[in-house]
């Protein structure tokens, strides 16, 4: 069984992302496998206006979806950030919720100690404990950069872990 699924690191200015492909095997002659397809993050400048910023995420992610086609999202919960960061965070969030739900996509959602858990085994481990994890999970031999990207994979790992 073959499951392409999209993390992603929710934020206004930087919102990361990450594809995977996962591959299940039933019959438990193979292992399970994980593979990267892609990374990176949307970045909206701080200077703009907050609505052409959530247009952008709106039509940007439109398109990683069309390009990634997942059969699954997984998100990073919203559960705490600075006061100063929460409105624009929760705008973002509900940009990508409203194109998720366009899209008919499934979602799971994860708290940060849970995606933590989920890779180290330790839901107070540091961050850099959880991007080794990831370089290992996929088999790179780099830290993938930048960190709201490493997160996102992060994510998209914790869901394939969950399957």
């Amino acid at each position: 069984m073959e499951q392409r699924i999209l993390g992603i690191d929710p934020g206004l200015a930087i919102l990361g992302f990450g594809a995977v492909i996962c591959q299940k095997n039933q019959d438990r002659v193979q292992h399970d496998s994980v593979n990267l397809i892609d990374f990176g993050v949307i970045n909206t400048p701080a200077h703009t206006e907050i609505g052409q910023r959530l247009c952008t995420l709106y039509e940007d992610l439109h398109t990683l979806i069309k390009e990634f086609q997942p059969e699954l999202v997984a998100i990073e919960k919203f559960f705490f950030y600075r006061m100063a960061n929460t409105i624009p965070i929760a705008q973002a969030r509900g940009v990508i919720m409203l194109v998720l739900a366009q899209h008919e996509l499934p979602t799971v959602e994860f708290t940060p100690a849970q995606i933590k858990q989920a890779l180290t085994g330790y839901g107070n481990a540091e961050k850099q404990e959880v991007q080794q994890a990831v370089a290992r999970e996929l088999n790179l031999d780099y830290i993938p950069h930048p960190d709201d990207a490493a997160d996102a994979l992060a994510v998209a790992l914790t869901a394939w872990f969950q399957i």
